[in-house]
Formats: C-alpha cells, structure tokens, sequence
C-alpha cells in the first residue's frame, strides 16, 4: 500500500484546511485497516488527530475533536482531514499513514 497526502501549502488563520490521502495497493474499505491523521509541528513531536476504519468509523484526540472530521471517499479511494478555524499553531507537516506504512507528508503552513 501507498499513501499521499495532498492539500494547500499555506491556509489563512480562521480558515478550513483540507487535506487529502490518496491510497493506492489497497481498498481503504478492508474492516480491520484504520487510516490515521497525524502532525508534527516544527521543533514538536507528533499529535495523533484521528483515524477512519474500513467501515467509516472515526475516532478523534479529545484535543482537536471540536475542530476535526475524518472522512472518506470510497468511489475515490481516499481519506479526507478536514481542521476549522486554524492558527498558527496548526502549522505542521502532516501525515496520512496505516499501521506503519507512511505518506511522505505533507507540510501546511498558517499564516495570512
């Protein structure tokens, strides 16, 4: 399996970021699979944000549930991050991953 991230490189403080993970090798509908958001800030570690399961299950960090949904594409093959009302403290790389397969990530920077 595949993964790569996509999305906008810059989003202004109060907006929407959208991200997309496209998987390939493997169908994201398999029940067991959980597909996985994660972010590493500059100079931080990294923050689990949430995942989806094959059966479209989510499951969210208490941290960021207010501001976070996962969601899917199953004609597309992909899985979609969805962060409202960013600041800059939302500036990180981004990564898409399952089980220990990676996306190489994707990085968003918040600024006006």
């Amino acid at each position: 399996v595949q993964l790569q991230e996509s999305g906008p490189g810059l989003v202004e403080p109060s907006q929407t970021l959208s991200l997309t993970c496209t998987v390939s090798g493997d169908s994201i509908t398999i029940a067991y699979h959980f597909y996985s958001w994660i972010r590493q800030p500059p100079g931080k570690g990294l923050e689990w944000m949430g995942a989806i399961d094959g059966s479209g299950s989510t499951y969210y960090n208490p941290s960021v549930k207010s501001r976070t949904s996962i969601s899917r594409d199953t004609s597309k093959n992909h899985v979609t991050l969805q962060l409202t009302s960013v600041t800059p403290e939302d500036t990180a790389v981004y990564y898409c991953i399952r089980g220990n397969v990676w996306g190489q990530g994707t990085h968003v920077s918040v600024a006006s």
